[in-house]
């Protein structure tokens, strides 16, 4: 069974047949898989009145079981240092998260849960992974171990 990535390589073999298109093939099948996973994972984010970025800074809080630094948080997360900023500002003024000055050093805050933001991710957390399983129902448990490992490799040869 084909799919589009199928049919565009067939096109292009078919006019450029000097040209190894290959790669298309697997940069292309990663673009669309993105692009599905978003529309996937977002439902279940909405479902709890969050979007990806939010998810992420509460669960790196409560993974993390500790108050973390803006830049902790970007270290831990998968959102960038202006995202962050953003993110904060927008969870404490739901109440889902607290900033706290450093007694150390003055320049520095800590952030953490609130009752509300730990109570509002310990509620969307099994909801995401299940989502994820259901995503990934497809795949056997090697297939999934594998291509964690392929994409593991790729990721941390491209990755700073």
């Amino acid at each position: 069974m084909g799919d589009h990535l199928d049919m565009v390589l067939e096109q292009w073999a078919a006019v450029r047949p000097d040209l190894d298109a290959s790669p298309m093939g697997v940069i292309g099948r990663l673009s669309r898989l993105a692009r599905v996973l978003d529309t996937e994972l977002n439902r279940t984010f909405a479902e709890h009145d969050l979007d990806r970025p939010s998810f992420d800074v509460l669960a790196t809080l409560r993974r993390n079981d500790r108050p973390l630094t803006p830049a902790e948080l970007m270290r831990s997360s998968m959102i960038t240092s202006g995202a962050v900023t953003q993110r904060v500002d927008r969870l404490a003024a739901r109440g889902l998260v607290a900033r706290t000055p450093s007694p150390t050093d003055g320049r520095v805050v800590h952030v953490s849960l609130t009752d509300e933001g730990r109570a509002l991710i310990d509620r969307a957390l099994p909801d995401h992974v299940a989502n994820e399983h259901r995503i990934l129902a497809a795949l056997t448990e090697e297939d999934r171990d594998a291509l964690a490992d392929v994409l593991r490799r790729l990721l941390t040869s491209l990755e700073p």
